[in-house]
């Protein structure tokens, strides 16, 4: 039989569901391929994402939710897991900037960006009895009162969804960022290095607290720092500065060694045990975001850019790019 690059069949990850494909993974191709089509000239690679997204617009959704696992072959939902972290992350921030991308002239995209947004809303965000706003996982219509740190990316995206809000929104969506802004430096402030953890909770007492040593890992991730520096960006409140540079501090005082940096395998340790291993993603994304953070709003300025899900840079499609490209000519 012919090797798997050669059969053209395609093998899935062992953590996705029984040969189910993984939202964020089929949701993420979308950015890159419409620009792939506006490099090239093809519009296959547009097409191609744009089919995928019809097909998961037309799918009956379990309370307005996308599931976590998808079948392609059957074309029907795994487990009803949903997340905003891992696993379906990137897929919900991708419908917002593709409506973003086109110049918002994509207005599929734009609809299901914010009915996602009021799906979101109605059944995983909660307040624990402290204030803190958070957003939960959702297991087959039970809740689990877990937050991961990949999830704090989506205050970020609420605030940079606000202006494009339906009917008076704009003040709620990023009210809602800068309370999962809150919610997620909290989780960074209660801990011993003032580092976040891996995941943490709101049950049995505790908020924002991870409570299983397999989550209290901290391996340099962006998503903390991403959500500041939209907050700072669409909002020019001091803390959000203040709140990366505690960040900054705790990164040279825990994280940084010799070679470079490593992740922390326990941050509320008053000692520091190193993993040894520094992440492609802090380069390209904790540490850009931390630039723009500290930088002029007309450094890579949003009107311009959108950041795919890996911090790159992609150019905003503006409709009269076309006739000015012809114009140049």
């Amino acid at each position: 039989s012919l090797p798997n690059h050669l059969s053209g069949i395609g093998r899935n990850w062992p953590w996705a569901s029984g040969g189910s494909s993984i939202l964020a993974e089929f949701g993420t191709l979308h950015l890159e391929f419409v620009h792939l089509s506006h490099l090239s000239g093809n519009p296959v690679f547009a097409e191609k994402v744009m089919n995928i997204r019809k097909v998961l617009s037309r799918l009956d959704k379990p309370e307005g939710l996308y599931p976590n696992y998808l079948n392609p072959s059957s074309g029907q939902w795994g487990q009803h897991h949903v997340s905003i972290g891992g696993l379906g992350d990137s897929f919900y921030e991708y419908l917002l900037k593709a409506w973003l991308m086109s110049d918002k002239t994509d207005e599929e995209g734009k609809k299901m960006y914010y009915d996602s947004v009021q799906a979101i809303e109605t059944h995983l965000i909660r307040k624990s009895s402290g204030g803190l706003t958070y957003i939960a996982e959702w297991k087959g219509g039970l809740l689990e009162h877990k937050m991961g740190h990949l999830t704090c990316f989506a205050g970020g995206m609420f605030a940079l969804g606000a202006d494009g809000a339906p009917s008076d929104k704009t003040g709620h969506h990023i009210e809602l960022g800068a309370e999962i802004a809150r919610t997620c430096h909290e989780s960074y402030d209660r801990t011993s290095m003032k580092l976040g953890p891996e995941a943490f909770r709101f049950d049995g007492g505790v908020e924002a607290i991870a409570t299983r040593q397999n989550e209290k890992y901290y391996i340099l991730r962006p998503e903390v720092i991403e959500t500041y520096m939209y907050m700072w960006r669409l909002t020019h409140d001091p803390k959000y500065r203040q709140w990366g540079w505690e960040a900054v501090e705790a990164l040279e005082k825990h994280c940084r060694v010799d070679g470079g940096y490593s992740g922390i395998r326990d941050v509320y340790n008053n000692h520091e045990s190193h993993d040894d291993v520094q992440q492609s993603f802090f380069l390209s994304e904790t540490l850009k975001y931390l630039y723009l953070l500290f930088s002029e709003d007309d450094l890579l300025p949003f009107e311009h850019w959108v950041f795919n899900t890996e911090a790159h840079p992609l150019p905003v499609l503006h409709k009269d790019e076309g006739n000015k490209e012809e114009n140049q000519k």
